[in-house]
């Protein structure tokens, strides 16, 4: 008896196709679609994921457009006297606005209610050193209108301070009835913004014996003959080119209000009447004071201020000369350089759009 046996075509698979059926070849086949699959849907999500990453950096441009335009439009339209303060009065209550007035009668009113308008300022002291006494209409102008005009809960004192002759160190003469410790001494033709103006209080507190301020001015060494120093005195020009800086002018300026004293009654008479006679620098004459009290720098606070004066005494000629006259005779009266120099600058974080 025969056994009929079934015999496979070696090229011929169960149902007609032309290779060998196999379990294992069948699940790398299946293998292969879905990772065919995986890979077309992995390239789809990066597509979109690549688009929506375009979408927010496209958008992330347009908002800082938008921001730095708004900015510098800001900037380019001016000062803004009624600018909101967004600082708090400490415990002190803030600090005295301590206003060197001269002749400007219409840029003082203006310095005043822009003043009286900062949240942070106590009281307002005008200092008067005119031959003539203040008109009345001026006095009530800026002790009832400009209330009037100021929107406070808290009304600043409002004084004018008259001194008899036009000694320049009037502008530094100690105030009894002061109820802060920080004295902003400025120009009747400078403006700080209320925001500014209280960011440099800020700075001011973190370091309340140096001063602190906006207007930095430098000192450099020459040369040298014969064993006598010879120093430049910098202005604004100076400081940009270098990067340094070893003094801030009291004509928009934060200190101490024991610098008061310390420079009417303190301070070597030399220098006193160095001053009266010249009429001039008594400005570096307080950087010296507080610099050699404190063997530390001053701050310069970035800030926008604004001039409101045609021209100030910087403009006129001979400037330079009698400010490099009064650096070297200052250093030659205290008999050594109290000015420290410094490249540190203090800066907003709320004013700065790029970190």
């Amino acid at each position: 008896m025969s056994t009929l046996v079934a015999i496979r075509d070696v090229g011929t698979s169960l149902d007609g196709n032309d290779s060998l059926y196999s379990p294992a070849k069948e699940k790398a086949a299946n293998r292969g679609a879905y990772s065919n699959r995986s890979s077309l849907s992995l390239r789809r999500a990066k597509h979109l994921l690549g688009a929506a990453k375009t979408k927010l950096f496209l958008a992330f441009c347009v908002l800082s457009i938008v921001v730095f335009g708004t900015c510098r439009l800001t900037s380019w339209m001016g000062w803004n006297p009624h600018y909101p303060s967004s600082v708090s009065s400490p415990s002190r209550g803030g600090y005295t606005v301590l206003i060197n007035t001269w002749k400007q009668n219409s840029l003082l009113k203006q310095a005043v209610t822009h003043y009286a308008s900062c949240h942070g300022t106590d009281a307002i002291h005008v200092v008067w050193s005119e031959s003539n006494l203040p008109s009345e209409s001026l006095k009530t102008y800026l002790e009832k209108t400009v209330v009037l005009k100021t929107r406070r809960s808290h009304v600043p004192n409002i004084r004018v301070d008259v001194n008899t002759g036009d000694n320049i160190s009037h502008r530094f003469k100690p105030i009894d009835d002061l109820q802060t410790d920080a004295i902003f001494s400025v120009d009747d033709d400078v403006i700080v913004p209320c925001s500014t103006l209280d960011f440099a209080f800020s700075v001011w507190q973190s370091a309340p014996f140096t001063m602190v301020g906006f207007v930095p001015r430098m000192h450099w060494l020459d040369k040298e003959q014969n064993n006598i120093a010879y120093y430049r005195y910098g202005g604004w020009w100076s400081v940009w080119w270098m990067g340094t800086y070893s003094m801030v002018l009291s004509k928009a300026a934060f200190f101490h209000r024991k610098y008061l004293d310390l420079y009417t009654h303190k301070m070597p008479p030399p220098i006193q009447d160095y001053i009266s006679g010249e009429r001039s620098c008594e400005d570096i004459a307080m950087s010296f004071l507080v610099a050699n009290a404190t063997g530390a720098p001053p701050i310069w606070v970035k800030g926008k201020i604004y001039e409101m004066g045609v021209s100030g005494v910087s403009h006129l000629k001979g400037h330079s000369e009698r400010r490099n006259k009064c650096l070297n005779d200052f250093i030659s009266l205290y008999g050594t350089v109290p000015l420290v120099p410094t490249n540190f600058k203090a800066v907003s974080a709320r004013n700065e759009w790029l970190w």
